[in-house]
């Protein structure tokens, strides 16, 4: 997976809600109002997830906001979009999802040359004892840094 552009979007909720296991990269089918909405920075990948059905791959609840100089054409902000995966892709993903209690994610949305491009994860939902224990992993890390500032 190459991926090397500008940022526009990260779903920090998917690292504390969910097990990441692979990571894919996938392009999306935007309107012209959404991908200047895009590259203005205007998306949030909060509570959004990815579907396959009928052999495609669709991406559900990503909010990308209106664009402001747009007119009556305007796109709708949280229309389910269709991402650009190769066959055999879709097939792996598909058969990995079924029955294992995995799930499809979102982590980031980038511009590569010009283009939407959509970071997946497949992950496991963690239980509320493997997220509270890596708040304390994270919050014991932050001390120990912070001491170690100090010291000198």
């Amino acid at each position: 997976m190459k991926k090397s552009g500008k940022v526009i979007a990260r779903n920090k909720k998917a690292y504390h809600d969910y097990h990441i296991t692979e990571k894919f990269q996938a392009g999306i089918v935007l309107t012209g109002t959404e991908i200047k909405s895009v590259r203005a920075g205007k998306v949030n990948l909060k509570d959004s997830f990815a579907k396959i059905e009928a052999g495609e791959a669709w991406l559900y609840k990503t909010h990308i906001s209106k664009y402001e100089m747009g007119n009556i054409y305007n796109h709708e902000p949280e229309r389910k979009r269709k991402l650009l995966l190769q066959k055999q892709e879709i097939r792996k993903l598909e058969e990995k999802i079924k029955g294992t209690g995995l799930t499809i994610i979102p982590l980031q949305l980038y511009l590569v040359n010009g283009w939407a491009k959509i970071e997946l994860g497949l992950g496991k939902g963690k239980k509320m004892y493997d997220k509270r224990e890596d708040l304390a992993k994270k919050s014991a890390k932050r001390e120990m840094q912070r001491a170690a500032k100090n010291k000198y």
